[in-house]
């Protein structure tokens, strides 16, 4: 894939009007105040994944509509003290997968919590969540991304940033985690996810969010057919009387309006040949968060990002901004 978006120079400076409803703050704290009337029903249960030196546990706790929600929580066996902690969010179509997926974080000392995707997980890494809520009623393109999205209130993406959420409220009630040392971290789907987060919650101590997905939803629309921004296309392509309808829905879930009530350290990534998430809608939200921040550039790169290069600026990353 060659560079197919505004020149670098361009991006750096990119920072385009925001499309935030006015009642955009109302209708999360309503949101998250419905959820929380739901008891978290945290349980954490010891889960023998055949490992010596990381301690991994079945999680399930309450998400939106006080639905249950699965995990995992690795941690480093023989750890003595209460642990910086990694709430981890998948990318697109995967679940939780399996412990030995994912042992980076807890292999260099922290405690490493992934939630699992409602829905989601028969993509490429398995799931076991269903999304049963009865709340995404009405047409929708194959996918998740056009699921009840005739109304912010339906749509799937108000059931999984909640769940989100809840995961950072849940792990930190594990007796291991140091609760005023949580990061939220993911790729693309992930990544937005953690985005979202953190301007939900504001007491989150870092993000790592690796070529964020749901960032300038609309022009990413435009710019690309890479999926899954285009299923968004293909349903305005059939509901061509309602296109206004889906975009005010999708401005609720924007990361760049997440992104400007951030406060957390952030580390993004953005790869410059990336057809997926487009650099120019992660500049779009790097360029509007309100928190410290810094970006890493791949200029040669598509979806996959900095990979293990970039994996070793996320450890070092992290080892900063959770050091006590």
């Amino acid at each position: 894939m060659a560079f197919n978006d505004k020149d670098l120079d361009e991006l750096v400076e990119y920072r385009p009007a925001r499309p935030e409803p006015e009642d955009f703050d109302q209708f999360w704290h309503a949101t998250l105040a419905e959820a929380r009337r739901h008891p978290l029903n945290e349980v954490f249960e010891p889960y023998d994944a055949g490992l010596s030196t990381i301690l991994v546990e079945d999680v399930t706790f309450a998400g939106f509509g006080g639905q249950p929600i699965k995990g995992w929580m690795l941690r480093p066996a023989g750890a003595t003290e209460t642990l910086p902690t990694v709430v981890e969010f998948i990318g697109y179509g995967g679940g939780r997968g399996l412990p030995i997926e994912r042992l980076l974080w807890a292999s260099a000392g922290y405690a490493h919590f992934i939630m699992d995707t409602r829905g989601q997980g028969g993509t490429w890494s398995v799931g076991a969540t269903p999304d049963d809520g009865g709340q995404g009623a009405g047409p929708a393109y194959p996918g998740w991304m056009t699921r009840g999205i005739f109304s912010p209130e339906t749509y799937y993406y108000r059931r999984l940033y909640t769940d989100a959420v809840r995961a950072v409220e849940a792990a930190r009630r594990h007796p291991a985690v140091d609760s005023s040392r949580v990061m939220v971290h993911g790729g693309s789907q992930g990544g937005g996810l953690s985005i979202a987060v953190a301007g939900l919650l504001h007491d989150v101590s870092a993000v790592i969010a690796d070529v964020p997905f749901l960032q300038h939803i609309r022009r990413a629309t435009e710019i690309t057919d890479g999926y899954p921004y285009k299923e968004v296309a293909e349903f305005c392509h059939v509901h061509r009387d309602r296109v206004d309808q889906v975009f005010t829905t999708l401005s609720y879930f924007d990361g760049m309006n997440f992104a400007a009530r951030a406060k957390a350290p952030a580390l993004y990534s953005v790869a410059l040949m990336d057809d997926i998430c487009p650099p120019s809608t992660i500049y779009a939200s790097y360029n509007h968060y309100a928190g410290p921040k810094e970006i890493r550039v791949y200029p040669y790169n598509g979806h996959e990002g900095g990979g293990p290069h970039h994996t070793t600026a996320a450890l070092a990353f992290a080892a900063t901004v959770t050091k006590k």
